[in-house]
């Protein structure tokens, strides 16, 4: 048992990196077939799910972090699903490239798309015509407010940023309700309530909103809590409010 696992661990080890010795007594034109096969299926998988990492990088360049990827990293998981997610965790141990300081940052804005077209967080049971202020307004577990420091929704083959903005992007993930994923901007203010909302424990609307004003040094100002309040109604009539806890 011990040799055949000895053999197993050299196989394996060879078909991530061909200059690791290969078990004896395998013809080379098959380990070259198996070889092939291992990798050209972990790089049209990472290309499905990161697409413009692919086409921003250029072919050569993306098959140097896949075959980096594939001969160094221990991922932890069985499942194809999951594999961007390694690919992620990957790219944020590695020392940043000057080339594309914002790699990790893009792969993980890109693989959102395929979170929200999984994700199979239950809806927690609620009140649809709850009273959004009084009671305790629910977030869809399918809306994820997101913020990176790199333009990661802008950046393409024709843009590669080098330098940080002054500014961060607030961005927003969510399914809808016919199950389409969808993308949009989000002002700081809109950004900050959707994060209050998402962890909200068991304050009221009221309550959120308050603190809302008190950050934004608006507490005396009816004009700014009345257009939170319509923030709010709008977030559920988008369908990202679901309502009110039960």
């Amino acid at each position: 048992m011990s040799t055949l696992k000895a053999r197993q661990f050299a196989f394996a080890a060879h078909l991530r990196d061909e200059t690791a010795p290969p078990p004896p007594g395998i013809e080379a034109r098959r380990l070259a077939v198996y070889r092939e096969l291992f990798f050209n299926t972990i790089e049209n998988l990472l290309a499905s799910n990161f697409p413009v990492i692919k086409k921003t990088l250029g072919q050569t360049d993306w098959l140097q972090k896949v075959g980096a990827f594939h001969r160094q990293y221990r991922a932890q998981t069985p499942l194809f699903t999951h594999i961007g997610c390694e690919f992620i965790d990957f790219l944020q141990q590695q020392p940043q490239d000057p080339a594309a300081p914002w790699l990790a940052e893009l792969a993980h804005y890109e693989w959102m798309e395929l979170k929200a077209q999984i994700d199979d967080t239950p809806v927690p049971a609620h009140d649809c015509d709850g009273d959004l202020l009084q009671g305790i307004p629910l977030l869809s577990p399918q809306a994820w407010p997101l913020v990176y420091q790199w333009p990661v929704e802008k950046i393409s083959p024709v843009f590669k940023p080098t330098q940080v903005p002054a500014q961060p992007s607030l961005l927003l993930v969510y399914r809808d309700t016919d199950m389409q994923v969808r993308f949009s901007s989000l002002a700081p203010l809109a950004y900050r309530l959707l994060q209050l909302l998402q962890e909200n424990q068991g304050q009221t609307g009221q309550r959120l909103l308050q603190k809302l004003a008190s950050e934004a040094a608006q507490t005396d100002s009816p004009v700014f809590l009345a257009q939170a309040q319509q923030m709010l109604a709008s977030l559920k009539a988008q369908g990202l409010l679901l309502g009110t806890r039960a």
